[in-house]
């Protein structure tokens, strides 16, 4: 049975410039330049450049007739998009200065290609060959054979239909494992760290390293080195020497061979830079590459002509409301990047403000106990707005560069009532670690003793937990043989 009925009721609603500045907020600068690329493509109505004053008309025409008379002298490069810039040729700022430096990027293989033109540089059977090509196939990024010869030798005879035996599968394993990067192609990291040794010159020290990793692997990852020396009958010494040659390998040597290509390409560009100018802290939003932004002077005339169009009809009034929405959008957007910058700015003297003394010296121990709570009661912003801005935003201070998040830490008492950052705490986790006696390293119990000598009551589980954060593992994988 249907009821119609009247009902009233308060409903809250987000307006399309509040959405846009609130998704701005999560992205960082770098994110931000291509999102403002976008919107510039997307939208006609809205351009680079700064916001344009009424000059007189005289002037203005001078402007345009300069103008025409430059640009009546031009070359393809003038015009070329950055898209279209070939592969080989980048160009990058010199300085600050209007130079424009080339850079030559050399071109690389993957290392599926790289063991493939080792494979066809040797001259062996027809069938073996191919088989190496599948092999190769079935490396991880890593360098490692994941799969057993049976696994390989099923998938094979299937997709190929050629039955092929384990012996011959076996044999293309072994040729692709002369190949460089050494230890490639291997199906674990005991075999992995022992073709590496047997590429090495061989010397007392490493028959000693393959002969350890051979007979008690197990033992040398877990450190137990006093089980180590009863096994294998070798000195303290000898088993010292064989590690160090143990430990100058590479667990992982697909990944090694392209590590410089990833290294490369990462690049973090902070949001924000700190500048010390004689104890005045300066914050500087770096927008660097975020260009001005302004409504098209031309589009808004379009909108004004279809309103004093005294001849309206269906089509005029469809282009009034496109030009319209256009408008409204690029405004929208304007304003948001605007706020965003606002945001930003605010949130982070808030927090300067909060962690001064950081800020001055870069001593860890001076972090005070900060949450996003604090920083919104200061700024008067939402909890969740602070935490938009503090995701992923980072800022450059003379001391290096900072995630924004570094800054909030959990509250602890000492012994003493004083409330101390959990950052102090991991800042001395981690002197005592490192000042600790590698042949003995501390547990974490008595870890937990010195830092409650120190006035710091914190439950051992705490220190644990402090000290995985850190980077450090358990004492027993600390151990060094000295």
């Amino acid at each position: 049975m249907l009821q119609q009925k009247l009902q009233q009721k308060l409903q809250q609603k987000l307006s399309p410039m509040q959405i846009q500045v609130i998704k701005m907020l999560e992205i960082p600068n770098l994110e931000l330049e291509e999102r403002i690329k976008q919107e510039i493509e997307a939208n006609p109505a809205l351009e680079e450049g700064e916001e344009e004053t009424h000059e007189p008309e005289e002037k203005l025409k001078e402007e345009e007739d300069y103008n025409t008379e430059e640009n009546e002298d031009y070359s393809l490069d003038d015009y070329r998009d950055e898209d279209d810039i070939p592969d080989y040729k980048l160009y990058q700022s010199n300085g600050g200065e209007d130079k424009r430096e080339e850079i030559t990027i050399e071109s690389s293989s993957s290392l599926h290609d790289f063991l493939v033109d080792q494979l066809h540089l040797r001259h062996t059977d027809h069938e073996i060959e191919i088989l190496a090509e599948y092999v190769i196939g079935n490396i991880d990024q890593d360098g490692y054979l994941r799969r057993g010869v049976e696994s390989m030798v099923d998938d094979y005879s299937f997709q190929s239909g050629l039955i092929v035996s384990d012996e011959t599968m076996a044999k293309a394993v072994e040729l692709v494992q002369t190949f460089e990067p050494a230890g490639v192609a291997a199906f674990t990291l005991q075999e992995c760290l022992i073709k590496q040794l047997e590429r090495k010159k061989a010397t007392s020290t490493i028959e000693n390293a393959i002969t350890l990793l051979k007979k008690d692997f197990q033992d040398f990852s877990q450190k137990r080195y006093k089980q180590i020396e009863t096994k294998t009958g070798l000195s303290q010494q000898e088993i010292k020497e064989a590690i160090d040659e143990i430990i100058k390998l590479n667990p992982k040597p697909g990944n090694a061979w392209e590590s410089e290509i990833v290294t490369n390409s990462v690049q973090l560009i902070p949001d924000f830079i700190l500048e010390n100018e004689d104890g005045k802290l300066n914050l500087i939003l770096n927008n660097e590459n975020i260009p001005p932004l302004r409504v098209n002077r031309e589009f808004a005339e379009l909108l004004d002509d279809y309103s004093n169009d005294k001849q309206k009809n269906r089509e005029k009034r469809d282009a009034a409301l496109f030009v319209k929405q256009k408008l409204d959008a690029a405004k929208w957007f304007i304003d948001a990047v605007k706020q965003r910058q606002e945001t930003l700015t605010t949130t982070l003297n808030a927090i300067i403000e909060k962690q001064h003394d950081f800020f001055i010296d870069g001593d860890e121990t001076k972090l005070k106990p900060l949450i996003l709570k604090d920083i919104a009661e200061m700024t008067g912003y939402d909890v969740s707005t602070i935490s938009r801005v503090s995701n992923s935003k980072y800022i450059q201070t003379e001391f290096g560069v900072f995630p924004i998040k570094y800054f909030f830490s959990e509250s602890m008492q000492t012994s003493d009532g004083e409330e101390v950052s959990s950052n102090e705490i991991k800042a001395l986790l981690e002197d005592l670690i490192n000042g600790e006696d590698k042949a003995n390293p501390l547990t974490d119990d008595r870890l937990t003793e010195l830092l409650k000598d120190k006035g710091y009551n914190i439950a051992r589980r705490t220190v644990a937990k402090y000290r995985e954060q850190t980077g450090f593992p358990v004492a027993r994988l600390r151990k060094e043989i000295l």
